[in-house]
């Protein structure tokens, strides 16, 4: 059973539902370790915590928390402080509205949690779920995690409640100086045939189809690099200029008859079945007839 990293209650007018969260994802990327390279050896490097004052190292006991209110001026902050706070406010994923999904960019999501029942809490979980699951909405939330205050989507995945923490607005970076450099004309031509371009390329949606190829890769080179395999040679490739229209149109014929052999392919996987079936079927309506003849 995985372990819950918080415990508190979804409240939304006078209904009160106790969940427990526990992490939905994991970050898989590959983390580096400095090393202090001396006569073939490679030494871990320590993460040595200094007192920026006087250069010298300061032990665990010695460390605070603190917050600096002005420029070389701190505020010490315990946990006797945090425990001040409101109770409720901590402990609470507290709705403010219910609103449709799709009217959230998804620029605001940040980290993904699930929810699970507390004990006893089933039932009005379930009524929850349902609740959301058949109206299409979400509820927009607040809740506090590790000392700051999170907006909340709260969602439907799967058979379970999820909150997907966000960005508040003032935390989103206006795109203003970027957005200029996008203002160019182009032609309508050139909009349709991207446009059939991305049509051509659209499928449903299955996470299962990506892989992190590139950690794969590095994982693999380190491996051979462990054993003393030879390494092979960084290759060099050199941006090709091609005329974005020509470019469109090959891009549209490739995609067209990869579209083109898949339906073929099914097609014919379809009617090379449909002959085996056609003649179990009629040799069981033989069979029943002989069987009825038989009475």
């Amino acid at each position: 059973m995985a372990r819950s990293i918080w415990s508190g209650s979804i409240s939304f007018g006078l209904v009160s539902v106790p969940v427990k969260m526990y992490s939905a994802t994991s970050s898989k990327e590959l983390k580096f370790h400095f090393l202090h390279k001396v006569d073939g050896d490679l030494n871990p490097i320590g993460y040595d915590k200094v007192d920026k004052e006087t250069g010298e190292s300061v032990p665990a006991e010695e460390i605070v928390r603190g917050y600096e209110i002005h420029k070389g001026v701190f505020v010490e902050v315990d946990d006797e402080d945090l425990d001040r706070l409101d109770i409720e406010l901590t402990h609470a994923i507290d709705i403010c509205d219910f609103v449709d999904l799709e009217e959230i960019d998804p620029v605001y999501f940040r980290s993904a949690y699930y929810l699970g029942p507390s004990d006893g809490a089933e039932k009005p979980y379930k009524l929850l779920f349902e609740a959301l699951e058949q109206t299409g909405k979400v509820g927009i939330a607040k809740i506090v995690i590790r000392n700051k205050q999170h907006l909340a989507c709260l969602r439907t995945y799967e058979d379970l409640l999820m909150i997907e923490t966000m960005y508040y607005p003032d935390e989103v970076r206006p795109p203003d100086e970027i957005a200029e450099l996008g203002k160019v004309k182009v032609r309508d031509a050139e909009v349709e045939m991207a446009k059939t371009l991305v049509e051509n390329l659209g499928e449903p949606f299955d996470p299962s189809k990506y892989t992190d190829t590139y950690r794969k890769e590095l994982l693999d080179l380190i491996r051979a690099k462990a054993e003393g395999q030879e390494l092979p040679e960084p290759e060099e490739h050199e941006a090709e200029v091609v005329d974005l229209m020509t470019a469109l149109r090959e891009s549209v014929e490739r995609t067209k008859k990869t579209r083109t052999a898949r339906k073929t392919g099914s097609a014919s996987r379809k009617s090379s079945k449909s002959p085996k079936s056609s003649k179990a079927s009629k040799s069981s309506r033989g069979g029943r007839k002989k069987a009825s003849s038989r009475k």
